[in-house]
């Protein structure tokens, strides 16, 4: 046996995590943590040896399919291409250039030849129907960052290694290895703050892993994090603890965000938010009297009605506080590939809206809780085709049978995806590329999130099956076909040409033949202060009180209301995350998904008592829109009035090919979720607050 060792980055989430994997011929014998990884340092978390299980996995595609009435029938590349390229012309020939959607999923932006290419044939395409998992997940991280600093990627990332005290709204870290903040070996991390004597203080409507490890944690009813971010601010003011210090200098509006907060004083938002109005002042206090303080919001905060207004929030409190830009605040990165040194100040938003709704556009997308309503409203404009790449949006998007049942009606579908799953069964072709260890690695987006200015590049560890294509290659050629005629010469680019030149032009001048030979990875240094440089508002200058922001202040003045929420039902629900599981597309793999159920209702025993259930009960859970049954889990981790449901789930659906995944399928609590629930400002989804009553079922 003649073993060798290959090194890479974990692509499977944003924590970057470096490996070590041992490997006989195509062979895998053992994946392992790089403990020479300066930035992971030798951790990885349990899907890191699932890369295995997808190289190996005999459902997944290698070559194009096609459905037809006997089933799916493999095609050739030049039969896929030809079909596609002329069913997207006829139909856009015939019903307009927007007769043609596009949803891209969250595995999109971790593949470089994806997220390198995919621009491209989505300008190529000339619709105004674009989509994405970002409306679903962290469109008001970017809305916010775009608001008060000039840019939807310049989002202020937590210096987590230098920080004396951590404030974690509505985030899970150690399930999620990090979200809007890559940090691998997140719990020693966590665990370094508390020994050198500073605190981590969780707010979160369950008690989650990180809480577990958290000095302290504090339920807050879902959806009213922006109640509790305003009464901390109108604590600062009326305490005399605001303290910008070199901030002042260059920041604009604190005045207007003064006047704004004062009708949120502590006591005026106990009731709603559950959280005591001396809870409220002491968390403002202990914030301003760390010597580092930095606050953190992610996906709990993000999905939910008011969640644009509280990322900038979040925002706010580490300016006044002078927690922005500074050590153990709230940082920019330096990234080796900057795809901001050239970003222009410009605007990004409502430049459109959808057909239906008119809900605004941002960045170039709509919101994609209207995708069905597109496809199944009839008129100019109505959605006939659709294009999906790495994405399953009837399990990830609001009121997912909807979306099933939007799907089954297009004319014409196409998915560039390596599965048959819940979304691409109602494909007409998929285009399946080459994945995972097949393929080279750079992490174009998560090293402009990281708690570390890091560069690392992964060469590809096995060769793709004979015949199969590359992402990029999939990409630049149906682009290609859309610009020209089928039959002009044309070669593929791989996507290292441009990193190369990218990491020359970079702020470091590095090469990719430095990071080959580096790889392990190269540290790159600590965040540092970089503003009023950095800024890319148009006077260089922060915007504490954006006006689109501070407008919709009107809209949470009417959820005083302490019912508002509930919309008449008994309970709130929210997701959830395990460690080894990553949206809907790791299920597939026995390791992680083996063992005690986990799609389970957490309810608190109080609740549970009060609806006669026990450990054995199984429950329907009903929304606005749709019921599911599923098994509970009686906890008092879970604050009273909330209960939970995994993300993800639901593969027993007919047509489906996982077959691992169908052992283990669960039910979708997107089935739950309602396409009416947003936050009304951007659009994006409101997963964390969707009213639902509770059942016993026999």
């Amino acid at each position: 046996m003649t073993v060798l060792t290959h090194y890479r980055t974990c692509n499977l989430c944003e924590a970057m995590c470096g490996l070590e994997i041992s490997v006989d011929g195509s062979k895998i014998i053992k994946i392992e943590g790089d403990k020479n990884d300066p930035f992971s340092r030798g951790h990885i978390c349990p899907k890191a040896v699932a890369l295995k299980d997808i190289y190996e996995d005999n459902n997944r595609l290698k070559f194009p399919v096609k459905r037809t009435i006997h089933g799916w029938q493999q095609i050739s590349w030049e039969e896929a291409f030809t079909e596609v390229i002329s069913k997207i012309k006829y139909i856009q020939a015939k019903y307009g250039n927007n007769a043609i959607g596009m949803y891209q999923g969250n595995p999109s932006i971790h593949n470089l030849g994806t997220s390198m290419n995919s621009p491209a044939f989505a300008k190529a395409l000339r619709t105004k129907n674009l989509f994405s998992a970002t409306s679903a997940d962290q469109l008001p991280h970017h809305f916010a960052a775009w608001q008060m600093f000039g840019h939807p990627m310049l989002m202020p990332i937590p210096d987590i290694d230098h920080t004396d005290y951590m404030l974690i709204i509505g985030g899970n870290p150690i399930a999620s290895n990090g979200s809007i903040m890559s940090v691998p070996d997140v719990a020693n991390r966590l665990k370094a703050i508390q020994k050198r004597g500073g605190k981590v203080i969780v707010i979160d409507p369950r008690f989650t892993e990180t809480a577990a490890k958290a000095d302290e944690h504090h339920f807050i009813r879902p959806g009213t994090d922006a109640f509790l971010l305003l009464a901390m601010i109108n604590t600062l003011f009326a305490e005399n603890l605001i303290a910008l210090g070199i901030l002042a200098e260059f920041t604009d509006g604190i005045e207007i965000l003064r006047e704004l907060s004062q009708p949120f004083a502590p006591e005026k938002v106990e009731k709603q938010t559950g959280i005591s109005a001396s809870t409220i002042r002491q968390l403002a206090y202990d914030f301003t009297k760390a010597k580092a303080a930095v606050c953190y919001g992610r996906v709990g905060v993000s999905v939910q009605v008011f969640g644009s207004i509280a990322q900038w929030l979040i925002n706010a409190i580490n300016v006044l506080t002078g927690n922005l830009d500074r050590e153990g605040g709230a940082m920019f990165t330096a990234p080796a590939v900057d795809f901001l040194a050239r970003a222009k100040a410009e605007n990004k938003f409502n430049r459109w809206q959808s057909r239906v709704r008119k809900l605004p556009e941002f960045l170039g997308e709509l919101p994609v809780a209207t995708l069905a309503e597109e496809i199944l409203t009839e008129g100019e404009g109505q959605i006939k085709a659709m294009i999906t790449s790495c994405g399953n949006p009837v399990l990830s998007t609001p009121n997912g049978v909807q979306v099933d049942k939007a799907l089954e009606q297009l004319e014409f579908m196409v998915a560039i995806d390596i599965y048959i799953n819940e979304t691409t069964r109602h494909a007409h072709i998929i285009l399946p590329p080459a994945t995972g260890l097949e393929v080279s690695h750079y992490d174009m987006t998560f090293h402009v999130l990281a708690v570390r200015n890091t560069a690392k590049y992964s060469e590809a560890l096995f060769t793709k099956a004979e015949g199969a294509k590359y992402d990029w290659e999939i990409y630049q050629e149906l682009a290609h076909r859309l610009n020209n005629s089928s039959d002009t010469p044309f070669t593929a680019e791989p996507p290292e040409l441009k990193l190369d030149m990218g990491l020359q032009f970079g702020p470091y001048s590095l090469s990719l033949k430095q990071l080959k030979d580096n790889p392990h990875g190269i540290d790159l240094g600590a965040l540092k202060p970089c503003l009023p440089q950095r800024l890319l508002t148009l006077d260089k200058r922060i915007n504490i009180a954006p006006d689109l922001l501070v407008k919709d202040i009107d809209r949470l003045c009417r959820y005083l209301d302490d019912d508002a929420l509930q919309n008449g039902f008994d309970y709130l629900l929210i997701g959830r995350r395990h460690l080894r599981d990553n949206n809907s597309w790791m299920h597939n793999a026995e390791r992680l998904v083996k063992g005690r159920n986990r799609c389970t209702l957490m309810i608190h025993s109080a609740d549970a008592k009060k609806l006669n259930l026990d450990s054995q009960s199984i429950v329907k859970v009903s929304s606005r829109v749709g019921a599911v049954e599923l098994p509970i889990e009686i906890t008092d981790h879970m604050m009273q009035g909330v209960v939970s449901m995994p993300h993800g789930y639901g593969h027993a659906r007919k047509g489906v090919k996982l077959d691992i995944a169908a052992k283990y399928a669960g039910v979708s609590i997107n089935d739950l979720t309602d396409e009416y629930i947003l936050d009304e400002l951007t659009g994006n989804a409101a997963f964390n607050n969707v009213a639902v009553r509770i059942e016993r079922v026999g």
